[in-house]
Protein backbone atom coordinates (compact mmCIF):
# COMPACT_ATOMS: atom_id res chain seq x y z
CA UNK A 1 0.00 0.00 0.00
CA UNK A 2 1.03 3.29 -0.81
CA UNK A 3 2.35 5.84 2.11
CA UNK A 4 -0.31 7.83 3.33
CA UNK A 5 1.75 11.91 2.84
CA UNK A 6 -0.54 14.89 2.98
CA UNK A 7 1.08 17.53 1.45
CA UNK A 8 0.27 21.52 2.04
CA UNK A 9 1.81 24.34 0.09
CA UNK A 10 2.10 28.13 1.17
CA UNK A 11 -1.20 29.02 3.08
CA UNK A 12 -3.35 31.16 0.98
CA UNK A 13 -2.93 34.19 3.01
CA UNK A 14 0.95 34.20 2.76
CA UNK A 15 1.53 33.12 -1.02
CA UNK A 16 1.30 36.27 -2.91
CA UNK A 17 3.93 38.26 0.19
CA UNK A 18 6.28 34.95 -0.41
CA UNK A 19 6.35 35.17 -3.85
CA UNK A 20 6.97 38.83 -3.81
CA UNK A 21 9.93 38.77 -1.54
CA UNK A 22 11.54 35.43 -3.08
CA UNK A 23 12.27 34.29 -0.16
CA UNK A 24 13.75 30.75 0.48
CA UNK A 25 11.79 28.50 1.97
CA UNK A 26 11.80 25.23 4.02
CA UNK A 27 10.00 21.77 3.36
CA UNK A 28 8.78 20.45 6.83
CA UNK A 29 7.71 16.93 7.56
CA UNK A 30 5.76 16.50 10.48
CA UNK A 31 5.34 12.51 11.99
CA UNK A 32 3.06 11.79 14.26
CA UNK A 33 0.54 8.76 14.91
CA UNK A 34 -1.64 11.28 16.51
CA UNK A 35 -3.81 13.79 14.57
CA UNK A 36 -4.14 16.62 17.19
CA UNK A 37 -0.60 16.40 17.71
CA UNK A 38 0.39 17.13 13.64
CA UNK A 39 -2.43 19.93 13.90
CA UNK A 40 -0.94 21.31 16.60
CA UNK A 41 2.59 21.56 15.21
CA UNK A 42 0.75 22.29 11.67
CA UNK A 43 -1.04 25.61 13.09
CA UNK A 44 2.65 26.67 14.62
CA UNK A 45 4.26 26.03 11.51
CA UNK A 46 2.10 28.07 9.39
CA UNK A 47 2.99 31.28 11.64
CA UNK A 48 6.37 31.00 10.34
CA UNK A 49 7.11 33.01 7.26
CA UNK A 50 10.27 30.14 6.26
CA UNK A 51 8.02 27.35 6.20
CA UNK A 52 7.06 26.49 2.52
CA UNK A 53 5.87 23.12 1.80
CA UNK A 54 4.50 21.19 4.92
CA UNK A 55 3.80 17.54 4.75
CA UNK A 56 2.41 14.68 6.87
CA UNK A 57 3.00 11.25 8.23
CA UNK A 58 1.33 9.40 10.51
CA UNK A 59 3.06 6.32 11.34
CA UNK A 60 6.91 5.28 10.63
CA UNK A 61 6.69 3.19 7.15
CA UNK A 62 4.74 6.67 5.37
CA UNK A 63 7.50 8.66 6.99
CA UNK A 64 10.51 6.95 5.24
CA UNK A 65 8.52 6.99 2.17
CA UNK A 66 8.02 10.78 2.15
CA UNK A 67 11.85 11.34 3.40
CA UNK A 68 12.91 9.19 0.65
CA UNK A 69 10.89 10.86 -1.99
CA UNK A 70 10.13 14.25 -0.65
CA UNK A 71 13.50 14.80 0.47
CA UNK A 72 12.34 17.45 3.40
CA UNK A 73 14.80 20.17 5.14
CA UNK A 74 13.60 19.20 8.48
CA UNK A 75 11.72 16.32 10.25
CA UNK A 76 9.72 16.87 13.55
CA UNK A 77 9.44 13.24 14.59
CA UNK A 78 7.64 11.71 17.08
CA UNK A 79 9.54 9.16 19.17
CA UNK A 80 7.01 5.74 19.80
CA UNK A 81 4.28 5.75 17.24
CA UNK A 82 2.83 1.87 16.04
CA UNK A 83 5.06 -0.27 13.99
CA UNK A 84 7.77 1.32 13.20
CA UNK A 85 9.06 4.18 15.64
CA UNK A 86 11.02 7.03 15.18
CA UNK A 87 14.02 5.65 16.31
CA UNK A 88 13.32 3.19 13.82
CA UNK A 89 12.85 5.96 11.40
CA UNK A 90 16.53 7.07 11.60
CA UNK A 91 17.68 2.93 11.43
CA UNK A 92 16.24 2.72 8.67
CA UNK A 93 17.20 5.97 6.82
CA UNK A 94 20.42 6.25 8.51
CA UNK A 95 22.04 8.84 10.32
CA UNK A 96 24.15 10.29 7.45
CA UNK A 97 20.72 10.82 5.20
CA UNK A 98 18.31 12.28 7.69
CA UNK A 99 17.13 15.32 7.11
CA UNK A 100 17.71 17.72 10.52
CA UNK A 101 15.53 16.07 12.91
CA UNK A 102 13.79 17.57 15.99
CA UNK A 103 12.08 14.62 17.89
CA UNK A 104 8.87 15.39 19.52
CA UNK A 105 7.03 13.10 22.18
CA UNK A 106 6.21 12.77 25.75
CA UNK A 107 8.60 10.43 26.46
CA UNK A 108 12.21 11.42 27.98
CA UNK A 109 13.72 8.22 28.33
CA UNK A 110 14.79 8.00 24.58
CA UNK A 111 16.33 11.75 24.56
CA UNK A 112 20.44 9.51 25.17
CA UNK A 113 19.49 7.68 22.26
CA UNK A 114 17.92 10.40 19.97
CA UNK A 115 20.56 12.20 20.28
CA UNK A 116 23.30 9.57 19.29
CA UNK A 117 20.78 9.90 16.51
CA UNK A 118 22.04 13.34 15.75
CA UNK A 119 18.60 14.82 16.19
CA UNK A 120 19.09 18.85 16.65
CA UNK A 121 16.67 19.12 19.76
CA UNK A 122 14.34 16.92 21.84
CA UNK A 123 11.23 18.80 22.92
CA UNK A 124 8.78 17.44 25.06
CA UNK A 125 4.34 17.43 25.09
CA UNK A 126 3.51 19.15 25.92
CA UNK A 127 5.37 22.02 24.75
CA UNK A 128 4.56 25.96 24.63
CA UNK A 129 4.63 27.91 21.18
CA UNK A 130 8.31 29.10 22.31
CA UNK A 131 9.94 26.26 23.12
CA UNK A 132 8.90 24.71 19.55
CA UNK A 133 9.94 28.38 17.93
CA UNK A 134 13.54 27.92 19.65
CA UNK A 135 13.75 24.11 18.57
CA UNK A 136 12.77 25.29 14.63
CA UNK A 137 15.32 27.85 14.84
CA UNK A 138 18.20 25.37 15.86
CA UNK A 139 17.09 23.20 13.11
CA UNK A 140 17.78 26.79 10.60
CA UNK A 141 21.08 27.60 11.55
CA UNK A 142 21.78 23.85 11.51
CA UNK A 143 20.55 24.27 7.89
CA UNK A 144 21.96 27.22 6.85
CA UNK A 145 25.72 26.12 8.72
CA UNK A 146 25.26 22.80 6.47
CA UNK A 147 24.71 25.50 3.02
CA UNK A 148 27.83 27.27 3.93
CA UNK A 149 30.05 24.11 4.38
CA UNK A 150 28.82 22.05 1.43
CA UNK A 151 29.12 26.02 -0.41
CA UNK A 152 33.11 25.74 1.21
CA UNK A 153 33.58 22.40 -0.09
CA UNK A 154 32.18 23.82 -4.03
CA UNK A 155 34.49 26.55 -3.99
CA UNK A 156 37.36 24.64 -3.29
CA UNK A 157 36.71 21.87 -5.81
CA UNK A 158 35.72 24.35 -8.17
CA UNK A 159 39.44 26.09 -7.67
CA UNK A 160 40.88 22.88 -7.70
CA UNK A 161 39.34 21.64 -11.26
CA UNK A 162 40.01 24.57 -13.26
CA UNK A 163 43.74 24.77 -14.42
CA UNK A 164 45.01 26.72 -17.25
CA UNK A 165 42.87 24.94 -19.51
CA UNK A 166 40.17 25.84 -17.95
CA UNK A 167 40.20 29.42 -16.71
CA UNK A 168 37.65 31.70 -15.14
CA UNK A 169 36.02 34.30 -17.71
CA UNK A 170 38.15 38.03 -18.03
CA UNK A 171 35.75 38.52 -20.70
CA UNK A 172 31.90 37.96 -21.36
CA UNK A 173 31.02 38.09 -25.13
CA UNK A 174 28.31 40.04 -26.07
CA UNK A 175 26.80 39.36 -29.83
CA UNK A 176 24.03 41.66 -31.65
CA UNK A 177 23.30 42.02 -34.99
CA UNK A 178 25.49 44.28 -36.10
CA UNK A 179 28.17 43.75 -33.18
CA UNK A 180 29.85 41.30 -30.81
CA UNK A 181 30.91 43.92 -27.68
CA UNK A 182 33.50 42.10 -24.85
CA UNK A 183 32.61 42.78 -21.23
CA UNK A 184 35.42 43.02 -18.30
CA UNK A 185 34.28 41.02 -16.28
CA UNK A 186 35.84 42.84 -13.37
CA UNK A 187 33.37 45.97 -14.29
CA UNK A 188 30.28 43.69 -13.50
CA UNK A 189 28.75 44.44 -10.46
CA UNK A 190 26.14 42.30 -10.56
CA UNK A 191 24.31 38.94 -12.49
CA UNK A 192 20.75 38.87 -12.30
CA UNK A 193 18.68 36.27 -13.69
CA UNK A 194 16.21 37.68 -16.46
CA UNK A 195 13.56 34.67 -17.31
CA UNK A 196 15.79 32.23 -19.40
CA UNK A 197 19.01 34.58 -19.76
CA UNK A 198 20.26 37.19 -16.86
CA UNK A 199 21.11 40.81 -16.67
CA UNK A 200 24.45 42.19 -16.53
CA UNK A 201 24.68 45.41 -14.27
CA UNK A 202 27.73 47.67 -15.54
CA UNK A 203 27.59 50.78 -14.42
CA UNK A 204 24.02 52.40 -14.88
CA UNK A 205 23.73 49.60 -18.04
CA UNK A 206 22.14 46.59 -18.30
CA UNK A 207 23.14 44.18 -20.15
CA UNK A 208 21.35 41.09 -21.65
CA UNK A 209 23.51 37.98 -22.00
CA UNK A 210 22.18 34.75 -23.48
CA UNK A 211 23.25 32.13 -20.90
CA UNK A 212 21.89 30.69 -17.59
CA UNK A 213 22.63 32.05 -14.56
CA UNK A 214 23.84 28.31 -13.22
CA UNK A 215 26.09 28.33 -16.33
CA UNK A 216 27.38 31.55 -15.67
CA UNK A 217 28.37 31.52 -11.92
CA UNK A 218 30.42 27.67 -12.58
CA UNK A 219 32.93 29.83 -15.12
CA UNK A 220 33.04 33.04 -12.44
CA UNK A 221 36.31 33.62 -10.26
CA UNK A 222 34.36 32.75 -6.60
CA UNK A 223 36.80 35.00 -4.85
CA UNK A 224 34.94 37.80 -6.58
CA UNK A 225 31.33 36.88 -6.92
CA UNK A 226 29.44 35.39 -4.37
CA UNK A 227 25.37 34.28 -4.51
CA UNK A 228 23.53 36.66 -2.44
CA UNK A 229 19.89 35.51 -3.50
CA UNK A 230 18.92 32.60 -5.52
CA UNK A 231 18.43 34.79 -8.64
CA UNK A 232 21.39 37.69 -7.94
CA UNK A 233 25.44 37.15 -7.93
CA UNK A 234 27.51 40.09 -6.61
CA UNK A 235 31.08 41.17 -7.35
CA UNK A 236 32.05 41.74 -4.04
CA UNK A 237 34.41 44.74 -5.20
CA UNK A 238 31.34 46.34 -6.25
CA UNK A 239 29.47 46.97 -2.75
CA UNK A 240 29.86 50.25 -1.64
CA UNK A 241 27.52 50.03 1.98
CA UNK A 242 24.66 47.84 3.02
CA UNK A 243 21.26 48.93 4.32
CA UNK A 244 19.09 46.88 6.79
CA UNK A 245 16.08 45.26 5.59
CA UNK A 246 14.02 42.61 7.40
CA UNK A 247 14.30 39.55 9.30
CA UNK A 248 17.78 39.76 9.23
CA UNK A 249 18.21 40.77 5.34
CA UNK A 250 19.65 44.02 4.28
CA UNK A 251 20.35 45.41 0.47
CA UNK A 252 23.60 46.19 -0.75
CA UNK A 253 24.43 49.30 -2.44
CA UNK A 254 26.41 49.14 -5.55
CA UNK A 255 29.10 51.21 -6.59
CA UNK A 256 26.87 51.96 -10.28
CA UNK A 257 23.76 52.93 -8.13
CA UNK A 258 22.23 49.18 -8.29
CA UNK A 259 20.32 47.71 -5.20
CA UNK A 260 20.63 44.18 -4.53
CA UNK A 261 18.63 42.27 -1.94
CA UNK A 262 20.65 39.99 -0.25
CA UNK A 263 18.34 36.94 1.41
CA UNK A 264 18.73 35.41 4.92
CA UNK A 265 19.47 32.14 3.30
CA UNK A 266 22.47 33.34 1.19
CA UNK A 267 23.76 35.87 3.89
CA UNK A 268 26.26 33.08 5.40
CA UNK A 269 28.02 32.86 2.18
CA UNK A 270 28.55 36.56 1.99
CA UNK A 271 29.73 36.58 5.43
CA UNK A 272 31.71 33.66 4.86
CA UNK A 273 33.36 35.30 1.69
CA UNK A 274 34.16 38.60 3.90
CA UNK A 275 35.43 36.37 6.76
CA UNK A 276 33.22 38.27 9.04
CA UNK A 277 29.75 38.58 10.53
CA UNK A 278 27.19 41.03 9.00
Amino acid sequence: MAARVFVSRYPRARRGRMAMSERHTYRVLIVDDEQPARQRLRELMDNDPDVGEMMEAENGLDAVEAILQKQPDVVFLDVQMPGLDGLGVIDTIGIERMPVTVFVTAFDQHAVRAFESAAIDYVLKPYGDERMEAAFSRAKARLDDKYVREFGQSVLKLLDNHHLDKPFLDRIVIRERDKTDLIRVESIDCIESAGIYVALHVGRERIIHRAALGELVGRLDPRRFVRVHRSTVVNIDSILHLEPATHGEFDLVLRGGHRVHVSRTFRPLLEARLGQPL
